[in-house]
């Protein structure tokens, strides 16, 4: 068994396009075990490094800490003919696919790296949990002005607003009013 620590550079694309991700070329730390089996390598570790992007309420760039663990089993080139025996190549063909193996005493932890940080990134990133955004109305930034409101009518009530305008004291109000012929009942 043997630990490691070391800082990389960031792969290309590493994050969510568009979203939040780690800059290319950024550090990435990387803490390491390695524990020699029978089958190949078990690499235990954590990634950390800082992620950038914008807060999807608010549009305001953000730099985030995200720290990912993975394990992953690299075998060695020839572990299948010592456990296996006589299985069916096919199986074989699929089970090579999901493998990592180890290529001359190494093994490149890219792929393994790139799906534990892209998976320890949040979908919808935010500067802070009670970020209000954008007023839909203006664009204007709600935590900056909280007390921001626009006093806008719904245009489906914007007829039935000009009616409300025009009832005068002392005329009656046919929508809520009493049934017709009621009044006539009561003069007799």
């Amino acid at each position: 068994m043997k630990r490691l620590s070391r800082t990389v550079e960031a792969p290309k694309d590493l994050g969510i396009d568009g979203v939040i991700g780690v800059p290319e070329n950024a550090p990435l730390v990387l803490d390491l075990r390695l524990e020699s089996v029978m089958e190949g390598v078990l690499v235990t570790g954590t990634a950390r490094a800082a992620a950038e992007g914008e807060c999807v309420r608010c549009l305001e760039p953000l730099t985030l800490e995200v720290e990912a663990d993975f394990q992953e089993m690299f075998s060695y080139p020839d572990a299948d003919d010592r456990n296996r025996g006589s299985a069916d190549p096919v199986d074989d063909a699929e089970d090579d696919e999901d493998r990592f193996f180890l290529e001359d005493g190494l093994f490149d932890l890219e792929p393994v790296l790139r799906d534990a940080v892209v998976l320890a990134l949040p979908l919808q990133p935010v500067c802070k949990e009670t970020c209000a955004g954008l007023c839909s109305e203006c664009g204007i930034r709600l935590d900056e002005n909280p007390g921001h409101h626009h006093d806008a009518v719904d245009i489906r009530w914007a007829a039935l607003q000009g009616l409300a305008d025009t009832v005068q004291d002392g005329e009656k109000d046919n929508m809520g009013g009493a049934e017709p012929g009621v009044d006539e009942k009561q003069e007799k």
